[in-house]
């Protein structure tokens, strides 16, 4: 196979790689807000409830959890699964997966902040909804992009789990390819192809931390 053709196929790959990736993060972040707040919640139904989820999200494998999502409506409801569900059921397993890591950062950030800085605002007339997006969201969001930033970067690389189900993304592609032409080069391709993704999103973040600069702890 030409080299040509091999990248070809890994760009379209890649495509269906860059699609899974957007989607979660399109997904996950404001998932993520929602289930941090259900974890400070002073309502603890709602709080052992959130912080279970977290647990079992965290602490058991993204690749049970596809199939668990993927072969739950057919084994437990007997609903037959049409072409496209094992992309939705990709989707909706990093979506609820990666929510859940970005809650616990979205939850360091917002109780790193001095109580002190709310007392200072109600006194100056701030209301709950001014001092959370005039004083608090501006050192939340700089106190977590680093956090914030390994979490995507680890994305990045967690697509390739899509394989598992059928999902055809770079790293099936490549497997596909190097198991028909006995050659290790569409790895090496893939790989570049992950590597290069990855420093654009380091530059990226590494952008946005430094129009940050402004605001010192």
């Amino acid at each position: 196979m030409a080299i040509s053709t091999m990248l070809s196929i890994l760009g379209q790959g890649f495509v269906i790689t860059l699609e899974i990736f957007f989607l979660t993060l399109i997904g996950s972040l404001p998932l993520g807000i929602v289930v941090a707040l259900a974890r400070m919640s002073r309502i603890k139904p709602i709080s052992w409830i959130t912080k279970f989820y977290i647990s079992i999200m965290r602490g058991t494998p993204l690749m049970l959890q596809m199939f668990a999502i993927y072969f739950a409506p057919y084994y437990v409801f007997g609903i037959e699964l049409s072409p496209g569900s094992k992309f939705t059921a990709t989707i909706v397993a990093f979506v609820v997966n990666y929510a859940a890591y970005f809650a616990e950062i979205y939850r360091s950030g917002i109780q790193s902040v001095p109580r002190g800085q709310y007392e200072a605002a109600a006194v100056l007339g701030y209301s709950r909804a001014q001092t959370f997006m005039k004083i608090v969201l501006p050192q939340v969001i700089k106190r977590i992009l680093p956090a914030m930033g390994n979490e995507v970067v680890t994305l990045v690389k967690d697509t390739s789990l899509a394989f598992s189900i059928g999902v055809m993304e770079m790293f099936s592609s490549a497997k596909a390819i190097a198991a028909s032409q006995v050659n290790m080069l569409p790895f090496a391709f893939a790989a570049a192809f992950y590597w290069a993704f990855c420093l654009i999103i380091e530059f990226v973040m590494g952008r946005i931390e430094k129009k940050l600069d402004y605001y010192h702890d």
